[in-house]
């Protein structure tokens, strides 16, 4: 009988492309100690992030996970964009497939349903279901994500204040969070009914909505999907990759040292010569 361990490890393997920082190896709770993780993850605690990392734990996948290091752009870096040539995180090289990279997070979660899938606990086997939630992925891939994203430029990390741009944004957020509401309404638990990769690829920016300064008041069914969600141990653990995230113990409060926190990334996101 092989042994199963669970946890996330330290490694000193030789690393992809010869680097040899930044890496730790997490064996899910049917990992096998000696085996090579089938995937390996780059990334950042950030919401886009986390969709890869929550469907990594769901899917009981081994991976290795090497942190980005933004504020020296190591995104920009010719080896990483090898893996992923728009120089932005998520991306995946998947070690079982002949080192196949695969990166856009949306991407990223439909590769795994498709390969590493076969319950098909993401992606459902049913073809309506199934492009139902794929319908829902595009949603936040080319709605929510961006929009919020914006939302939370112009509200936390700007260096100016420019009222337009945060209630642009803020405003769309909320219009996007009031179609979730109303797809919510009917009592249903997920988003397309069973949970999905549609509920995978919101709950991080969900969970983010008063760092862009957005509250759920007003979203009743948002506000108990998001807790739902969050209940899941997948997701929690998903959530602490690649460092601690203390969201979900908060109640999705916004961090006490924020202000501090943005001020100090904004040191490297307005550099002159940045290009993220």
């Amino acid at each position: 009988m092989r042994a199963v361990v669970s946890g996330k490890f330290h490694t000193s393997l030789l690393r992809h492309l010869h680097k040899s920082v930044n890496f730790s190896t997490r064996l899910t709770s049917t990992s096998v100690m000696a085996e090579k993780p089938t995937i390996t993850f780059y990334t950042v605690g950030t919401p886009n992030g986390q969709k890869v990392s929550i469907a990594l734990e769901e899917l009981k996948l081994p991976y290795e996970t090497y942190k980005i290091n933004f504020q020296k752009s190591e995104q920009k870096e010719e080896w990483f964009l090898k893996i992923n040539p728009n120089g932005r995180i998520p991306a995946i090289v998947d070690n079982k497939r002949g080192g196949f990279p695969v990166f856009e997070s949306g991407a990223i979660l439909l590769y795994l349903a498709e390969h590493y899938d076969p319950e098909h606990l993401l992606l459902p086997e049913d073809a309506n279901k199934r492009s139902e939630a794929i319908q829902w992925l595009m949603w936040q891939m080319g709605g929510l994500g961006p929009m919020q994203g914006q939302a939370n430029h112009f509200f936390r990390y700007a260096p100016e204040k420019i009222e337009y741009g945060i209630k642009r944004y803020q405003d769309e957020t909320r219009r996007l969070y009031s179609v979730l509401e109303r797809q919510l309404a009917d009592g249903r638990p997920y988003i397309i009914g069973d949970y999905s990769l549609a509920d995978v690829a919101s709950f991080g920016w969900v969970a983010a909505h008063n760092w862009a300064g957005v509250s759920l008041d007003e979203f009743p069914n948002v506000d108990k999907w998001l807790h739902r969600v969050a209940e899941r141990p997948a997701v929690r653990r998903g959530m602490d990759v690649p460092d601690k995230n203390t969201l979900i113990d908060r109640d999705f409060a916004v961090d006490p040292n924020a202000e501090q926190k943005a001020r100090d990334s904004a040191k490297w996101i307005f550099k002159k010569d940045d290009k993220l």
